[in-house]
């Protein structure tokens, strides 16, 4: 059951790692390719959805129904500025949906299929799942999965909404830039205490599509984040792209080829220029690059060396040391501050990042932490803190809020002005909750909005209706009480609203009342509690009355509180959406599993028809144990299987495929049985006739009348000698009878009949010689006083204590252990 909460999921752009937390550790899962990495790709065919490995494997040959990129397309729309930079660079169909959002057109189950960017990813997290599920062997369903950190409301809110679909509950949206601070922080024992001045150190991932950088300090036992900086298009496939137009114009002018006008072509060339690049960061000399077949049958080549790449792209370099001086920056941390600068992430194995970091930080990049699966890890670490099934060392994260959230308000018709507030400013702590005090008396609506420099161009988050606002009985407006708050996962939200309405009261509250009051507020309390939260009131200075009012007429009021119904105008999925591509990813699973049995049964029944052929046409395999006129009509048979297979049999029902194994199993296995039993039977022959040998000499030992056997009664040693005598013969016949039989037809004797001959005998016979000797019967009692005076004579010859062991031994030679 401990296993069920406690996976970390990284989902890159690129590929995805999967971390489970366990006794001894933390540990990465291999998938079933027995790699750690899983690409995240997805990809459809006539016959079922293809995902992971193999859908990277065949991107080339199915590039339009191969989707990848996913990460960058999440909770936008569009005509998203981001999103049309994006899809210049996918080779498959992306349509606008009607309500303004994205549409991935693919050829599935031989038609037309579009499904959004989150129901492509909710099938990559089902395959992480699974891959999961399948290495620790336990349904799996609570997880923590990665973002980046500049993921905005609307996008995290879709990657809940895919792991929705994917049947996975998330504890938690990890920042991966948190993630990595905390794979580094737990394991660290020389952490400063508490009250002495914090740790500072600097994390530096920079990735496949992004670069992020943030600054934690780390005290024993928590971490808190300080800033985090970012560049959301920068990554290693920017380097590449650079990389891949140098050669492209090297094509154009050496061979007259434009490899941007096939996709397919620069789809190989960005493959081999990843390799190429990988191969500049551990060398400086110049690097050849050929791709055979290349276009319009040419094969092509080139070269590059690292100093010429780090000409091309000294923009992208220059981009890196913006975000590494913001970020510092924004830390109000000095040089001198910082404890040691972290890298993670593919990129920064490039020498001229590792430059820049020393360039900016005055310090040699630390790689302690594993570049490639830090962030899993540290998602694994975190679930298993949030889990109740697992036992881990607590530490305490509190993260940072990346751009400033505003609250506004409408007036109301009362004459109470409209407003605004700065709710939440960059690098606030969170989780976070804030509670803003209006006065009302009608339903009122409550606007958020990212202000600042966000990558994404609707900076709405939403808009939430408090309804059910009454006057008081005086017909004033009351005391209502809004909490605004970014939860766990970085999303803002109003998750409660409450009216406390005054009424006029003769009397104090009575002791009764109060005592029913008291475990409703401490529920309360441990509640607030428990969601790990800090909450600060805040005056929203609209210009109502002030709450104190008359003292002596609050004594004599009880305050009712009321909890009030939200409605929320938010982007994302409506639950009945949900539930329906919940439907919807369910039935492909099904599909998928139905097409794979199928797939198995087939491949079950192609590799019996080639082995079979292969060992009954080889002379010294099968031939010898079936007739030349059997032999050749078998093989007829196999041929006329194998042409059905690539023919009428190319796509039939798997119950067709097992049938026809199981009729040509009727034929081909007796064969085979025929050829196991002749190799076996001279070795079972071998071990009974060894049995037999080990009986005859324990009879010449009872012949001659050996002590070990002198208990054995004559019946004993005449049931003994009958039942050698009985064996000896029936294996004698059951030689001769093997040795004269053909090896086409089945055997006269089999293993197994020899196998259970020489069991009942080794029983009879084992039975017999295995008895143990009575036992000698004990000695006569001998009177005290000569005891006594035994005793004493003995200890007047000075008896050794050894020789009285030896004694023992000698007794205990003779118990019944032969």
């Amino acid at each position: 059951m401990a296993a069920m909460s406690v996976i970390g999921i990284d989902l890159g752009n690129e590929s995805c790692y999967v971390a489970v937390a366990k006794a001894g550790g933390i540990e990465t899962i291999a998938n079933d390719y027995s790699l750690r990495a899983t690409p995240s790709c997805i990809a459809f065919s006539g016959k079922n959805r293809i995902l992971g490995v193999a859908a990277k494997n065949q991107q080339v040959t199915n590039m339009k129904n191969t989707v990848y990129g996913l990460k960058r397309l999440l909770g936008r729309k569009f005509r998203d500025p981001h999103v049309q930079r994006e899809i210049k660079m996918l080779p498959y169909s992306v349509v606008e949906e009607k309500n303004g959002s994205i549409g991935i057109k693919v050829n599935y189950l031989n038609e037309e299929h579009i499904f959004s960017p989150e129901q492509c990813l909710a099938m990559l997290l089902t395959k992480l799942k699974d891959v999961a599920a399948t290495a620790l062997q336990t349904p799996i369903n609570d997880c923590v999965i990665s973002v980046p950190s500049y993921f905005t409301n609307n996008e995290r809110k879709a990657l809940l909404d895919s792991a929705a679909i994917a049947g996975l509950n998330v504890l938690r949206l990890f920042n991966e830039t948190t993630a990595t601070a905390l794979s580094y922080g737990i394991y660290k024992q020389d952490l400063p205490a508490p009250e002495e001045k914090p740790r500072n150190v600097v994390f530096v991932d920079c990735g496949h599509s992004s670069l992020q950088v943030s600054a934690c300090a780390f005290n024993k036992g928590k971490l808190r984040m300080l800033s985090t900086a970012s560049d959301p298009n920068l990554g290693g496939r920017d380097f590449d792209l650079v990389i891949a137009d140098s050669f492209c114009k090297q094509f154009q002018s050496k061979y007259n080829l434009d490899a941007k006008s096939n996709p397919r072509a620069f789809l190989r060339l960005l493959t081999e220029v990843e390799k190429i690049k990988k191969q500049m960061s551990a060398n400086s000399t110049t690097l050849p690059l050929n791709i055979e077949c290349f276009m319009n049958d040419k094969d092509v080549s080139g070269e590059m060396k690292r100093a010429d790449m780090e000409t091309l792209a000294s923009h992208l370099f220059q981009r890196v040391e913006v975000t590494l001086r913001q970020c510092l920056e924004e830390s109000g941390l000095s040089i001198d501050d910082i404890y040691s600068v972290e890298v993670v992430g593919g990129s920064t194995r490039m020498p001229a990042i590792k430059q820049l970091i020393e360039k900016v930080f005055k310090k040699i990049p630390s790689t302690t932490l594993n570049q490639d699966e830090a962030v899993s890890r540290g998602c694994a670490l975190q679930c298993a803190i949030l889990s109740p099934a697992v036992r881990v060392r607590d530490f305490s994260v509190t993260d940072v809020q990346n751009y400033p959230i505003v609250v506004s308000w409408d007036a109301s018709p009362a004459g109470e002005s409209a407003g605004e507030i700065e709710a939440f400013p960059k690098n606030h702590a969170i989780p976070f909750s804030k509670m803003l005090t209006f006065y009302r008396q009608e339903p009122f609506s409550i606007r958020a909005k990212y202000s600042g420099n966000v990558p994404y161009p609707d900076h709405n988050l939403g808009t939430w209706l408090i309804k059910d606002i009454r006057p008081n009985t005086e017909g004033k407006p009351q005391k209502v009480k809004v909490k605004v708050r970014v939860n766990l996962h970085g999303i803002m939200t109003i998750s409660s609203a409450s009216m406390y309405e005054a009424k006029e009261s003769a009397e104090p509250e009575s002791p009764e009342e109060q005592q029913q009051k008291e475990p409703q507020q401490n529920q309360q309390k441990s509640t607030e509690q428990q969601q790990n939260d800090t909450e600060t009131p805040m005056d929203t200075n609209n210009g109502a009355a002030p709450e104190e009012g008359d003292k002596d007429k609050k004594k004599k009021q009880t305050v009712k509180s009321i909890e009030l119904p939200i409605e929320s105008i938010t982007e994302g999925f409506s639950q009945v959406e949900l539930n329906q591509f919940t439907e919807q990813e369910f039935k492909m699973i099904a599909s998928d599993k139905q097409e794979k049995e199928r797939a198995d049964a087939r491949n079950a029944f192609e590799e019996y028809v080639y082995e079979l052929r292969s060992k009954v046409s080889s002379d010294d395999e099968l031939a010898p144990y079936i007739l030349e006129n059997n032999r050749n009509e078998l093989v007829r048979q196999l041929d006329d299987m194998e042409n059905w297979l690539y023919e009428d049999g190319e796509d039939c029902h798997k119950q067709v495929y097992i049938d026809k194994l199981a009729q040509l199993k009727s034929i081909g296995e007796p064969v085979q049985t025929r050829k196991v039993e002749s190799e076996l039977r001279p070795v079972v022959i071998e071990d009974f006739a060894k049995s037999l040998q080990l009986c005859m000499k324990a009879l010449e030992l009872i012949r001659s009348k050996d002590a070990k056997y002198a208990h054995l009664s004559d019946e004993d040693i005449s049931k003994v000698d009958q039942a050698f005598k009985s064996s000896y013969q029936w294996l004698d016949q059951a030689r001769a009878k093997s040795a004269s039989a053909p090896k086409h037809l089945p055997p006269p004797v089999t293993v197994a009949q020899i196998r259970q001959e020489r069991s009942n005998f080794e029983n009879t016979v084992n039975s017999i010689l295995n008895k143990p000797p009575p036992k000698a019967p004990s000695p006569p009692k001998e009177d005290k006083n000569a005891g006594d005076q035994q005793n004493s004579q003995e200890d007047n010859g000075n008896q050794n204590p050894q020789q009285s062991s030896e004694k023992q031994e000698e007794n205990m030679e003779w118990s019944p252990t032969n």
